[in-house]
């Protein structure tokens, strides 16, 4: 029998790991499509480089959310097999894998970004185009819609009695 207290511990750290996942979304994808729409390098790389803040708190969030998901999968009594905890599991591998596809793009606008930006040059089109990549919007968009689909798995429980 698992204590109560270190039960709740871990939902915590889960849900910790979440929020973070979460925001960390939000803050990198509003970030590239803000600035998607500058014509300032300066401002480009800046906005960008606060995309690399969302990134890092995705990386750390999904860490912990899939960890002490993981750990909470054995404490609680869904198990393993469990169909709403497998697709979870199955999206959220395939959020880290097409989020990190998606993101290169953006990476590479920042890096150019801040060398025309030292520079004091405008944008270039090579700049202009890996910021309109389409395949990284799709992938990036594509990944927030799966882990949007994680919290509606997390919060309804299909197929689970109610606790």
């Amino acid at each position: 029998m698992t204590p109560a207290w270190l039960y709740d511990l871990v939902l915590c750290l889960h849900l910790l790991g979440a929020f973070s996942l979460v925001s960390g979304t939000v803050v990198a994808g509003v970030a590239f499509e803000v600035a998607r729409r500058r014509t300032s390098c300066a401002e480009i790389a800046l906005l960008l480089g606060l995309a690399r803040i969302g990134a890092v708190l995705v990386v750390g969030g999904t860490l912990f959310a899939a960890g002490f998901g993981l750990w909470l999968v054995n404490l609680g009594h869904w198990g393993y097999g469990t169909p709403w905890v497998d697709a979870a599991i199955g999206l959220l591998t395939m959020v880290v894998v097409i989020g990190s596809i998606g993101g290169q793009r953006p990476k590479q606008a920042r890096k150019l970004a801040t060398g025309l930006a030292s520079e004091g040059l405008p944008p270039s089109p090579e700049l202009r185009s890996l910021l309109d990549d389409r395949m990284a919007i799709v992938l990036n968009y594509l990944a927030a819609a799966a882990l949007l689909a994680i919290i509606v798995l997390m919060v309804v429980k299909p197929g689970s009695p109610h606790q």
